[in-house]
């Protein structure tokens, strides 16, 4: 039974290697953009972080700054 799961009529080296390819690939592409988002949200913290109130006023004011302020919950 387990056999027959394994070697899935000659096709299992192809199929489990592919299956494990894709699974290792995807779970690389998960870390490294959790990486650019923690690396993304530091520098944007150390950027707008430590403002005082006219240039954090002025920084929401701008259009881009409103859609990343929308998107990060706690800054």
């Amino acid at each position: 039974m387990i056999n027959e799961i394994i070697s899935m009529n000659g096709y299992g080296p192809y199929v489990w290697s592919s299956f494990s390819f894709t699974l290792i690939s995807f779970t690389a592409l998960y870390f490294v953009t959790k990486l650019q988002l923690l690396k993304e949200q530091k520098r944007f913290s150390s950027k707008f972080g430590s403002l005082n109130v006219e240039k954090a006023r002025a920084a929401r004011s701008q259009s881009i700054n409103r859609v990343i302020l929308s998107n990060t919950s706690n800054i």
